[in-house]
C-alpha cells in the first residue's frame, strides 16, 4: 500500500493526519507542495483542489483529513 499526503508547514488539518497515521502505524510519504511546485501541480491534478492535506491512498484520492474516509481506504475498523 503506497500512502502519500502533500501538505505545507502551516496546515493544522495535515499535522492531525500524519499523526492519525503515526498512531496506526500507516507509513506514508510527506509531499510539501510549499516548496515543490511540480509536487503541487500534481496534486491540483489529481485532485482538483489547491487545498492542503491531499492524501492518497494507492489510487484513491481523499481532500482534507477525512478520518471515515481514510480509514476506508486503509481498510480499518
Amino acid at each position: 500500500m503506497t500512502v502519500r499526503i502533500y501538505t505545507t508547514k502551516i496546515c493544522p488539518y495535515c499535522e492531525m493526519a500524519k499523526h492519525f497515521f503515526k498512531q496506526n502505524n500507516i507509513k506514508y510519504e510527506e509531499i510539501d507542495v510549499s516548496k515543490n511546485q511540480k509536487a503541487a501541480k500534481e496534486m491540483i491534478e489529481k485532485s482538483g483542489q489547491m487545498s492542503v492535506p491531499v492524501i492518497e491512498i494507492d489510487d484513491k484520492i481523499i481532500v482534507g483529513f477525512n478520518v471515515k474516509a481514510i480509514k476506508g481506504a486503509l481498510k480499518l475498523k
